[in-house]
């Protein structure tokens, strides 16, 4: 039985909210929560080419990552367990959002996801303990591409709903908004 997928903008051109149907019973439930055929249908065009997961602590700050072109990765980020506060920067230089974030509480009770185009920093705070994500990416990991963006930048001011207390030192030295390397440029949404 196909399980429809449905699409919601966002305040920011290109981020989008992805709801998927659950159907459940007194097994549980089943969610198909991607199908390409699907997606297609309902005008997603973007392909993935990498999956990953990440296991977090509460408090746990994973993020403001990126990848320069022409490596640039789009996120689908859903979370399996747990809760967390997931959020991107916009980061395309013309874009008339450049430099504001968005940001929704992901759970497994909740079944919200979010889609990241390229362009933006992504990261998310764990909300608690054993908190399990799961992505799925639109390009392979490129180490010679990463970058990151300070995550408490003022410029930027992104209000965690929970101060971050576990920051990787690679996040700790993020540049700021007005110092970080970027090279994406804003073209409207056509996903």
């Amino acid at each position: 039985m196909p399980m429809p997928v449905t699409f919601a903008p966002t305040e920011i051109d290109g981020v989008l909210e992805v709801h998927t149907r659950r159907a459940g019973d007194d097994r549980g439930f089943f969610s198909e929560t991607y199908s390409q055929q699907m997606w297609a249908e309902a005008g997603f065009r973007t392909q993935f080419a990498q999956d990953c997961m990440s296991l977090s602590a509460k408090g746990t700050l994973r993020g403001m990552h990126f990848q320069l072109e022409p490596h640039g990765m789009g996120k689908y980020v859903r979370v399996i367990r747990g809760r967390i506060f997931d959020v991107g920067v916009d980061l395309r230089h013309g874009s008339p959002t450049y430099g504001t974030w968005v940001g929704r509480e992901l759970s497994a009770d909740n079944n919200l996801a979010l889609y990241f185009p390229v362009g933006f920093a992504h990261g998310f705070v764990a909300l608690e303990d054993d908190t399990l994500v799961y992505y799925k990416c639109t390009s392979i990991h490129a180490p010679e591409a990463e970058r990151a963006l300070r995550y408490d930048d003022p410029v930027v001011g992104i209000a965690w709903p929970l101060a971050p207390t576990i920051v990787s030192p690679k996040d700790l030295e993020a540049p700021s908004l007005k110092e970080v390397e970027t090279n994406f440029v804003y073209t409207p949404s056509s996903n």
